[in-house]
């Protein structure tokens, strides 16, 4: 209520075109995201492809309703639909940071919960301080060099924790410093990286979808990490790794720097080589 009135001045009296909003295909998103988490948090097969099928519906849905839930011709922009698909999976990866440290700290280390959260605060002080030093570095080497700086952070995070996984919590702690400030670097890489894939009628739209996926994938994800630490591990995927009772965390944190070595490799090659120091809107 407070900042209303400086919404009233800064912003302009442009008014949107009202419509019907599309009731069947935003319930249809709903049903397909919630069956496959579903499926994945009680490993039934049955959920999974109930999931599968109303996802076909949605996308039916939306190329023939007359005022679909999500323009279909947003994803006919290559540049934005990798864009999307790689802030998808940063974003479900990044949420381990939340999702998985404290578990890490709880079940291995057997923390009381308020010094898992004494744990968590250097991590989010830190992001909260340089955040703004990440949107400067973005402006003045672009956002591909935030980008590659981000995952530079993150996988040196998930490496140290996966191989030290049951060392001091002091030092989780600080590993989690690297993890959070690279993971908001990278929100600012991919919102900014995105946004200028998109025409200025489809930026309203387009960056919503962007941040309705942000929501999607932290589950997602969520429900992928608790039942794996659920399943546990005998074996040990890092082998610098040497704490048994942790391998499952080791082993998570360790797919985890894999897969952010691959989607930057993949980046580098659709994005990075270019120019430019961002995604360019396509013609």
């Amino acid at each position: 209520m407070i900042t209303l009135p400086f919404y009233r001045k800064y912003l302009d009296d442009e008014r949107g075109n009202s419509g019907k909003f599309d009731w069947i295909g935003g319930g249809l998103l709903a049903t397909t995201v919630t069956l496959i988490l579903l499926g994945m948090t009680n490993g039934s097969w049955w959920f999974g492809i109930g999931g599968l099928f109303a996802l076909l519906l949605f996308i039916a849905r939306i190329r023939s309703a007359a005022e679909p839930f999500v323009q279909p011709s947003l994803f006919r922009n290559r540049s934005y639909t990798l864009g999307l698909t790689i802030a998808f999976l940063v974003n479900g990866i990044g949420f381990s940071l939340y999702f998985l440290s404290p578990l890490l700290l709880a079940h291995v280390h057997q923390l009381q919960p308020a010094w898992i959260g004494i744990a968590m605060v250097p991590g989010a002080v830190a992001s909260a301080v340089f955040g703004r030093k990440g949107g400067k570095l973005a402006d003045l080497k672009g956002n591909s060099y935030l980008f590659f700086v981000a995952c530079g952070l993150l996988v040196t995070c998930f490496v140290l924790l996966s191989t030290f996984t049951g060392g001091s919590p002091l030092i989780i702690s600080t590993f989690l410093i690297f993890g959070n400030v690279g993971q908001s670097f990278m929100l600012i890489a991919m919102s900014n990286s995105i946004s200028r894939t998109l025409q200025k009628k489809q930026v309203g739209v387009g960056m919503g979808l962007f941040s309705m996926l942000n929501f999607i994938a932290g589950s997602m994800a969520a429900g992928l990490y608790g039942k794996a630490v659920d399943l546990g591990s005998d074996v040990n995927w890092n082998p610098a790794s040497t704490y048994p009772n942790s391998f499952i965390y080791s082993n998570i944190f360790f797919i985890l720097a894999v897969m952010y070595v691959g989607i930057l490799l993949f980046y580098y090659f659709q994005f990075g080589r270019s120019k430019t120091t961002s995604i360019q809107v396509e013609s």
